[in-house]
């Protein structure tokens, strides 16, 4: 049995920051619910959670997100309003000649503004990638998770996509740094036919491995590079009243 992608959670010591931040920046609602502070995506973007724990740390996070622009202008719009909301200008080792910018969230979370042109990035909307830290192994694991198809494998790297397109998904390949400790961030899943058990069940037939069932009743499962994600037992979207963004 298929889940569904509804979020990718991040952990910050005060969510609430890093949500009001990114909802202002993607042009979206905040719905607070007992888990945390989610901005829901669609079926082309991807949905966001922040909720109480560590902060980002460059370098030990495994994912970060890549915003598209459709010219310079509009790049470097989204560079001023992501400072002027609270970002910051990061130096991961970018050289002069590169063209995409690196900034961090309050919550110290690397995301990129790529430049125009990006063919790769094309049609995939504001919220084009999320790129992540992975082997080839994890990524077709997803593809099989989802039901999204592979729209990059090479080289090791691999991509996935949603059959309606939008945001896209992507593992760098090796080598992959080892972890020390739980990831910062995670996907959160729902089961496609509300089915919390053979879901779980299906995960773990895939390649999965169960880890625990937290307070919330969401069970903790691991993919094949032992990073950590959660599904929930329902698809009812979360009961809370909706912040506007300023």
């Amino acid at each position: 049995m298929r889940s569904r992608l509804l979020a990718v959670t991040f952990e910050a010591h005060d969510p609430a920051r890093p949500a009001q931040f990114w909802a202002a920046l993607l042009g979206r609602e905040v719905i607070e619910d007992a888990v945390g502070a989610l901005l829901p995506g669609d079926d082309a973007q991807l949905g966001l959670r922040f909720v109480p724990g560590r902060a980002g740390q460059l370098g030990a996070n495994r994912m970060h997100l890549h915003l598209t622009s459709a010219d310079l202008d509009e790049q470097q719009h989204t560079v001023a309003m992501a400072l002027k909301l609270g970002g910051r200008h990061l130096n991961v080792g970018q050289r002069p000649e590169d063209e995409h910018v690196v900034l961090a969230d309050p919550a110290g979370y690397a995301f990129c503004v790529i430049e125009p042109g990006n063919a790769y990035l094309a049609g995939c909307g504001f919220l084009g990638e999320l790129t992540c830290d992975g082997t080839r192994e994890v990524g077709l694991f997803w593809s099989k998770v989802l039901g999204w198809p592979l729209v990059w494998d090479q080289d090791e790297e691999t991509a996935i996509q949603s059959p309606r397109g939008g945001t896209k998904v992507a593992w760098a390949g090796p080598p992959v740094a080892p972890k020390k400790e739980p990831n910062q961030q995670r996907f959160e899943l729902i089961p496609a036919a509300g089915d919390q058990q053979a879901a779980v069940d299906g995960l773990i037939s895939l390649g999965a491995t169960r880890l625990e069932i937290g307070k919330d009743g969401a069970v903790m499962l691991a993919d094949p590079d032992g990073n950590e994600f959660c599904v929930r037992g329902t698809d009812h979207s979360p009961a809370g009243s909706p912040i506007v963004p300023g």
